[in-house]
């Protein structure tokens, strides 16, 4: 028996009260035991423990060294269930979701590439233009694009998108580019929404300031960003979406930023996944995996935009 072994031995005859009782809990012979006392009494030059046939009683020097056996053997299962969490390879299906538009340029080429790199793991990656409920429809984590209210989920920030208002060179040209939110009221507008929202924008009457509603009579009025994106880009009016769904075409110069100055602040992106309980290993995998990559994929886009032409 070596020390660490005879010290749980000594820890569990103070705990069980008896050297008998301690030899039936671990599954050893009550000799087993008397040895291990005895190995460590050997080693430490003094008795531990006073024995008598109905008790064990515990020297002075023996009560220092039972806390630090408690002490020691703490921290050692500790360090064994961390590097048993550390080689537990992750497997299993792993359920993502998404919004649409965010899921098909950033979230699905992340996917793929944990997929490439964990051999075990199937995935379904659900693009949802909705918020999802991540405990009742069985989902491991998802990507919030929206001020997150109290709850019980897990977050990890990844970044911030922007509502950008955009149209394209040959509209401009044609038309102008308003120089204020209310001119929109005289432009062509392509308005993204689904339901029976007001046909209202909300701008900023000064970069921090409070939220002015401007009311909006849309020429075209579609349920899908890529459709409002695309009119934009062909020259059919002004568009506003998130910086994301634009980015590409504004980096291309299909589409140019209009009125930064009286954007809405931005709008936090966030991974999540569902609290009170502990996160499985393909769960853990993915978000160490995903974090960076969709953090730096965030930056990359809001430098692209930064780079391009607005027109204030």
């Amino acid at each position: 028996m070596d020390r660490i072994d005879a010290m749980r031995t000594f820890v569990t005859c103070v705990d069980r009260g008896s050297l008998a009782s301690a030899a039936r809990a671990l599954g050893h012979s009550p000799a087993t035991v008397t040895r291990a006392i005895a190995l460590l009494e050997g080693r430490l030059g003094t008795r531990l423990l006073h024995r008598s046939t109905r008790a064990l009683h515990l020297t002075q020097f023996g009560e220092n060294f039972l806390a630090t056996c408690r002490d020691v053997l703490t921290a050692l299962d500790a360090v064994e269930r961390g590097a048993a969490a550390e080689q537990e390879q992750p497997s299993g299906v792993l359920t993502i979701t998404a919004p649409l538009r965010f899921g098909q340029l950033h979230v699905r080429p992340v996917v793929d590439a944990f997929l490439d790199a964990n051999p075990a793991v199937q995935a379904r990656l659900l693009l949802l233009d909705r918020v999802a409920n991540l405990v009742e429809e069985g989902i491991d984590l998802a990507v919030r694009v929206a001020h997150l209210p109290d709850s019980n989920l897990v977050a990890t920030r990844l970044g911030e998108v922007r509502r950008v208002l955009c149209a394209a060179p040959v509209y401009i040209e044609q038309y102008g580019a308003p120089r204020a939110p209310a001119a929109l009221r005289e432009h062509a507008c392509i308005m993204e929404r689904d339901g029976a929202e007001m046909e209202l924008w909300r701008f900023a009457s000064a970069p921090g300031k409070s939220l002015l509603p401007i009311s909006i009579r849309p020429r075209l009025v579609v349920n899908s960003a890529s459709a409002a994106i695309d009119s934009a880009v062909a020259g059919h009016g002004i568009t506003r979406v998130m910086s994301y769904q634009a980015a590409e075409a504004i980096a291309a110069g299909k589409l140019v930023v209009l009125l930064p100055q009286h954007e809405p602040p931005p709008i936090p992106v966030h991974l999540v996944q569902p609290s009170g309980g502990s996160a499985t290993s393909k769960q853990r995998a993915f978000a160490a995996f995903a974090a960076p990559r969709l953090r730096q994929l965030l930056t990359n886009a809001a430098n692209e935009i930064g780079r391009s032409g607005s027109v204030q």
